[in-house]
């Protein structure tokens, strides 16, 4: 019976172009960017993200190979290499190969203009540079005006969760849920506050497990008001 070499990698085309290379040459060819922490919904077509999963299982299978992990007799690894496929795509990376959540908007019928605050919201990442995990908690603060768009409390625990779920560094993905944010519903102002541990610092490196990273963004009446920062920073608990 003749054998299926396992080098093959299932996810190529019957023309044998792996369709990683086929999303990049989309990609390309708008002059894009796909950074690790950049959203890549828009040039993947149906059916393409499971041939992707297979396409990363080989690579990562070569990785185990390349660690020297007999994947074929140790029964804790003979599935890894699909397992960590599943985990990159389908969990932890998901925000860079899936759309936006749908979120409905609506106009703020009783002109709501208060100092609102949503949080902690629970976040869960990698860092771009080793892929270790980053785990924190996020505050929004939002000053509406009339003309502002009202969207449901769990709408900011989405649409966090899908900039989250990319590599990222920390200063760089509260200015893209700031922007998002800012985006979708036109307040006066916003705030965000994330703190986070960065396990490249407790698993590797000089392992501090204690070490944290605090950072915020300020857009519109917030960067203006330190009266009204204040109260925001005031009003987290423990971070006054």
């Amino acid at each position: 019976m003749l054998m299926k070499s396992p080098n093959v990698n299932p996810a190529e085309s019957e023309e044998g172009t792996p369709v990683s290379v086929k999303i990049r040459e989309r990609i390309a060819a708008t002059r894009k960017r796909f950074n690790a922490n950049d959203n890549i919904a828009e040039f993947i077509e149906p059916g393409e993200l499971e041939q992707l999963l297979d396409e990363v299982e080989v690579k990562m299978q070569g990785v185990l190979d390349s660690l020297v992990i007999d994947t074929e007799r140790d029964h804790n690894t003979n599935n890894t290499a699909r397992r960590v496929a599943k985990m990159y795509l389908n969990e932890v990376f998901r925000g860079r190969y899936v759309a936006p959540p749908a979120i409905t908007e609506f106009p703020n019928a009783e002109h709501l203009n208060e100092l609102m605050i949503v949080g902690p919201i629970t976040v869960r990442s990698a860092c771009s540079h080793h892929f270790c995990p980053v785990i924190g908690k996020i505050w929004i603060g939002v000053m509406p005006n009339e003309h502002t768009n009202v969207i449901g409390l769990s709408k900011y625990a989405r649409l966090a969760e899908w900039v989250m779920g990319r590599p990222q560094i920390q200063e760089e993905a509260v200015v893209q849920l700031a922007d998002l944010i800012m985006e979708k519903t036109q307040p006066d102002g916003l705030a965000i506050v994330m703190e986070a541990s960065h396990y490249c610092m407790a698993w590797r490196g000089v392992k501090d497990m204690d070490s944290k990273m605090l950072n915020s963004v300020m857009r519109g009446v917030f960067l203006k008001d330190p009266n009204l920062r204040r109260e925001f920073l005031a009003l987290i608990p423990g971070k006054n």
